[in-house]
């Protein structure tokens, strides 16, 4: 009888913990159901001859229903069905030709998918937001196995309503989350075939929207070290061979998902990357380096070739700035008591990312919320992120209705602004926090230091 009580006590946990993880995802089933609501405002009804929706050019700044998926189904040939990237370029001036998207190829080919057999912006947004639910729904799994009730910050979190299909967001989150469960809940496997999973799965992330991609050099000096305490050891203790599987998993995945695309259309697939390269911080990119011309300039004073060629240098400088201060300050806190917090590393690589980056769209709240149902962030951030985030993604696109108008500009502007700073300044906060915070939920595991002696948090 003194067996079963355990027994039964752990069968309850897990009965208790199924019902939370099933409630969750059905919980944030009913919340993606309301963002595609949401997007739908701006679709249907009369169609042109393009199709497209007429009411979008109506209602999708005044509304707040605009959406990507929507505005790119012409522009980017997905209307003409033409498959990305092989016959496409772009010109001079930066516009995009012949199927060419400004995404990775993965991106490009959900975008693809998405279309098949519509004709209209209506029935790709529709299309389009049912190939992307599963994503939300295992992310949704995933996160609630993991971090227990937080994850309801995800699964019905007011930035799901805004962005689940604003863009092609949920698949690279998913891939991130998925990286992190491998690694953490999967621990009949070794470090390094973890590891060797998670990079795989990293990699497919950078092929779609590249910032998962950063992380795998967090991962790799986890499994560097192990995913153990320091105790002792001397670099040749180290698993250098795990730690170059683990990068070689990674670079091999890219080069595979992209070799086919530069080879049958180098021309297209370039034009991707050029297009970034020759992005600008305007008024669309809600990121520091044009609010700070603002600032500095003011509101009149547009920026010059100068201004553009400066933030060209500046924000990927500061960019690998920061991540080379995460991975020194993550190698640091490897120590006798504790295993290199990978997590909470590539959580800070993400702020420095977000801070620095030249274009902040608002979609990109999706990428940093696991982050903070994961990791031991005070509410009361979290709070104020979410406030800074719906600052920013509903102001945007009414300071865009006021500027048509003429009315109230003043008011939204400051409104965008107001998000805009607040977010740099938590983002900043959050470099630091996430540094030293340890994960949520059951899945805080405790790992065996290498002597048997003491018990490590794996973070």
């Amino acid at each position: 009888m003194a067996s079963a009580d355990p027994q039964q006590r752990a069968a309850r946990g897990a009965a208790r913990a199924a019902a939370l993880t099933f409630l969750i995802v059905l919980l944030c089933g009913l919340t993606l159901a309301m963002g595609y609501a949401n997007k739908a405002r701006c679709a249907g009804g009369a169609i042109d001859e393009d199709g497209r929706s007429l009411v979008f050019d109506e209602r999708k700044d005044s509304d707040v229903c605009y959406s990507d998926i929507q505005f790119l189904w012409l522009g980017r040939d997905i209307d003409n069905h033409v498959f990305p990237y092989v016959d496409g370029g772009i010109t001079e001036d930066g516009a995009l030709t012949g199927g060419a998207v400004e995404y990775p190829v993965l991106s490009g080919v959900l975008m693809w998918a998405g279309a098949i057999g519509v004709s209209n912006d209506a029935d790709f947004l529709w299309r389009s937001a049912l190939l992307l639910t599963p994503f939300a729904l295992l992310t949704a799994w995933m996160l609630a196995r993991l971090a227990g009730p937080a994850a309801l910050l995800w699964a019905i979190g007011p930035p799901l309503v805004l962005y689940a299909f604003h863009n092609w967001e949920l698949p690279v989150v998913c891939t991130a989350v998925a990286a992190i469960y491998v690694m953490t809940a999967l621990t009949g496997l070794s470090v390094r075939t973890r590891g060797i999973i998670a990079a795989v799965l990293l990699a497919l992330g950078f092929c779609l929207k590249i910032y998962p991609g950063i992380f795998v050099l967090p991962l790799a000096l986890y499994v560097l070290t192990e995913g153990t305490a320091r105790d002792g050891r001397r670099l040749r203790d180290l698993d250098v061979v795990g730690a170059a599987q683990t990068l070689l998993a990674a670079m091999g995945t890219v080069a595979a998902v992209n070799l086919p695309f530069a080879v049958a259309g180098p021309e297209g697939w370039r034009a991707s990357i050029t297009f970034q390269q020759m992005r600008q911080a305007d008024i669309t990119t809600n990121s520091i380096w044009y609010w700070g011309h603002q600032l500095i300039s003011g509101r009149m004073v547009e920026a010059t070739d100068t201004w553009h060629d400066l933030v060209s240098v500046a924000s990927p400088a500061l960019i690998f700035a920061s991540f080379a201060v995460a991975m020194w300050v993550g190698w640091r806190r490897w120590t006798t008591s504790a295993a290199l917090p990978w997590v909470g590393v590539s959580a800070a690589m993400l702020c420095g990312f977000m801070l620095f980056h030249k274009v902040h769209s608002p979609q990109y709240t999706l990428w940093i919320i696991p982050f903070l149902v994961l990791l031991e962030v005070p509410w009361s951030m979290v709070a104020a992120y979410l406030v800074a985030d719906a600052a920013v993604g509903i102001g945007v696109f009414r300071y865009f209705y006021s500027m048509g108008t003429g009315e109230g500009v003043e008011l939204m502007e400051g409104v965008v602004q107001f998000g805009v700073w607040l977010r740099s300044a938590l983002l900043i906060a959050l470099f630091f926090v996430f540094l030293r915070a340890r994960l949520r939920g059951a899945f805080r595991l405790e790992t065996p230091s290498t002597s048997g002696r003491e018990l490590q948090p794996v973070a």
